[in-house]
């Protein structure tokens, strides 16, 4: 029988993130839209998106953080394109988005000295074969694969490398230690729930320093360049973005960080985050018909949830068939208004993806599992 109770929030995508729970078009309403983003009030707006971001997360002292183009793509191919090719690379994939970084590497910028460090879906590569004589690009959470790097000791202090992190599904939802890394990114529309575009990067001293003293051999395009006569250009991380922002965005993102700090900050949101994943934990380890993709319980992201179905019914299909079922059940339930958008990503195998992050509440999460079960047992 159909469950009686629906989620009362029926937002599980992924990305584009859930609003933050009580989210209104209210919350926009200081925006200064019709403004310069160079007016010093619209500056002091964007700046204060920056500090509070950094003294969300507990960006360590002497690193900087700066608003840039094209969502967290455009923050990490900043990176890439910016710091690369001074030495050799490690590239670090277990799900699509990391895959993409290795394809932009050596069929973009076409690097000879780089390595590819390759895990299938629910899984993660040897943390022991990175060379860290070479740079290191990975992400922190795969958003496709839902398989988390557990913690950062792999990564040696005294490292001559720099390590790029791709940590846009994973800041503001789970522990990470800075220290270790050298360029982090990420976007509003992930753990924030905040609006579209526009992508954060922080660098460490030791980014700044290659920056000031490497120059890649190709050209670079206007939103990717970082320095100006071999030194950082400081505006950036100062409110002064590179090209024209939304202060709609803006606002949107400020709200987002003023609702964490009414929570209690970054323990708080995590908090959160972790309790949903409990709660798919929970009612995952009571069914034999479906079971998490990742397969260290330690590896689990409690963000991007991903599930796959164990059916014995379901694993005879061919994989077409598999993908049709699986699509069936999730557009049950949006037929239902019971949830919405939380299929499993296209390149990923067949299967469900909860996003589980802090504006999502537990009591919508509990509340769809049902449903679950329900739709399952409609696609038999």
């Amino acid at each position: 029988m159909k469950p009686d109770t629906k989620p009362s929030r029926p937002f599980f995508s992924s990305g584009p993130c859930s609003k933050r729970p009580g989210w209104s078009l209210d919350a926009l309403e200081g925006a200064l839209v019709g403004r310069s983003h160079r007016a010093k009030v619209a500056k002091a707006r964007i700046q204060e998106v920056i500090e509070k971001s950094k003294s969300i997360l507990g960006i360590p002292e002497g690193y900087v953080c700066g608003i840039v183009p094209a969502s967290d793509t455009g923050a990490v191919e900043m990176a890439m394109w910016s710091l690369l090719g001074a030495r050799g690379v490690d590239m670090m994939a277990w799900e699509s988005f990391g895959s993409g970084w290795v394809t932009d590497v050596l069929k973009q910028l076409k690097l000879d000295d780089a390595r590819q460090l390759k895990a299938d879906y629910g899984k993660l590569p040897d943390f022991n074969e990175v060379d860290f004589n070479n740079d290191v690009v990975f992400t922190y959470n795969g958003t496709t694969s839902g398989v988390k790097v557990p913690d950062l000791d792999w990564i040696p202090d005294d490292r001559a490398s720099l390590t790029i992190c791709d940590a846009t599904s994973a800041v503001f939802a789970m522990n990470i230690d800075y220290r270790k890394l050298d360029v982090v990114t990420w976007s509003w529309q992930k753990v924030m729930g905040g609006e579209g575009a526009h992508g954060m990067i922080v660098l460490s001293p030791r980014a700044i320093e290659r920056l000031e003293s490497y120059t890649p051999a190709w050209p670079l395009p206007k939103i990717f360049r970082m320095t100006k006569g071999g030194k950082l250009i400081a505006e950036i991380f100062e409110g002064a973005t590179i090209n024209t922002i939304s202060m709609l965005c803006i606002e949107d993102a400020l709200d987002g960080l003023r609702w964490a700090e009414s929570l209690g900050g970054l323990s708080a949101l995590i908090a959160r985050s972790e309790a949903n994943l409990k709660a798919v934990a929970d009612w995952v380890d009571t069914r034999d018909w479906i079971d998490f993709l990742a397969e260290d319980p330690a590896t689990r992201s409690n963000t991007s949830i991903c599930l796959k179905i164990t059916a014995d019914w379901y694993q005879a299909l061919p994989e077409e068939e598999q993908a049709a079922k699986a699509k069936q059940l999730v557009a049950l339930l949006e037929k239902e208004e019971v949830g919405y958008d939380f299929g499993s990503y296209r390149d990923a195998p067949a299967g469900i993806r909860i996003w589980g992050g802090a504006t999502v509440e537990t009591a919508d999460i509990e509340a769809l599992l049902p449903w679950l079960d329900w739709a399952f047992d409609e696609i038999k």
